[in-house]
């Protein structure tokens, strides 16, 4: 089995370690690897297969070595500049940051959805956001199907989706104190403000999600809608989403259609109280399916409830997983 190198750029970050243990999880092989992050994190300690790495700052020449695919967690501004010194240095860049996913240039993929659109990539590859990847992973199944005529996206997505500046902002208003990074508290409230707003009404959270899953799903005719909330939960992100289809369907056709699709679990048994919750879906990379029901103020309407762990298939193993492609591609 060929073994290749591997950079991990954000390594300090929440994302950033998870994508680490998830290599080491699932035993990615790697020849060498290189962890990098911003000067504050230079020094610091990763212990990576029982081996311990120290973390370099990153620059405009860490990639003046052979470096075969890089794993970026590290913010937008971070990625516009540094993914593209790496590209033009023949390394290939998984991006799990908002900059290259509109890029007509640039494929956004979801392994259980458009696998295929890896082998056009031209030195970059991006990471979806975390709500769009859980929702579209079932989506593709049901418009394979079905064909979706319209989407609408209602979100309740945890605060570790801020990072560590959102956790801390749960735990300080569960203890009384001030928060720092949300506008207002999150603990025991909810804040439909997810990202900055735009001049016609909606969050750039909400556009991503729009915009991201006609790019995914191949669908740009698709008329969607969304509305994202932050909510006063530490791990996974619950969806409800509610569908026209362009078929006429039965409840256990859909059923059947989720059972059989990559990555989702279907949990839903009503009379048990059994559904998909963040609780259980923290730590874990499908994605829950629960609350199948037909909307009947609508032709064809569906709603289903999709939760899960945002840090995991939500971003670091959905990149790792990009990579586990990628090595596919190489080895041929």
């Amino acid at each position: 089995m060929k073994k290749i190198n591997i950079a991990v750029v954000g390594a300090s970050g929440m994302v950033g370690r998870k994508i680490i243990e998830i290599l080491e999880e699932r035993n990615f092989p790697i020849s060498k690897i290189y962890f990098f992050a911003s000067a504050k994190s230079k020094g610091q300690v990763i212990n990576f297969r029982a081996k311990d790495y120290f973390v370099e700052e990153l620059n405009e020449n860490s990639f003046d070595r052979e470096i075969d695919i890089a794993l970026f967690s590290a913010g937008g501004e971070t990625s516009k500049k540094f993914a593209a010194i790496a590209r033009d240095k023949g390394v290939i860049v998984i991006d799990n940051s908002s900059a290259w996913r509109m890029d007509e240039d640039v494929p956004l993929v979801v392994p259980e959805v458009n696998p295929e659109d890896v082998k056009w990539h031209n030195g970059i590859i991006a990471n979806p956001n975390c709500s769009t990847i859980q929702s579209v992973v079932p989506l593709k199944a049901i418009d394979e199907k079905f064909k979706i005529k319209r989407i609408i996206y209602s979100t309740y997505q945890a605060v570790s989706g801020s990072g560590v500046a959102g956790i801390r902002d749960l735990e300080n208003g569960l203890n009384g104190l001030e928060n720092t990074n949300y506008p207002y508290q999150i603990a025991f409230n909810c804040l439909p403000h997810i990202d900055v707003f735009m001049e016609n009404g909606y969050t750039k959270e909400e556009i991503k999600m729009i915009e991201e899953t006609k790019k995914i799903l191949g669908r740009q005719d698709l008329r969607i809608t969304a509305t994202t909330v932050r909510v006063p939960v530490r791990y996974g992100h619950s969806i409800s989403i509610n569908l026209e289809l362009e078929k006429e369907f039965e409840l256990e056709e859909v059923y059947e259609t989720l059972r059989e699709a990559k990555g989702v679990v279907v949990q839903d048994n009503p009379k048990e109280n059994i559904y998909p919750m963040p609780i259980y879906a923290e730590g874990t990379d499908s994605v829950y399916v629960g609350r199948i029901r037909r909307d009947f103020s609508i032709e064809n309407g569906l709603n289903m409830w999709v939760v899960a762990d945002n840090i995991r298939k939500g971003a670091a193993t959905n990149a790792v997983q990009i990579a586990e492609l990628l090595l596919e591609e190489l080895r041929k």
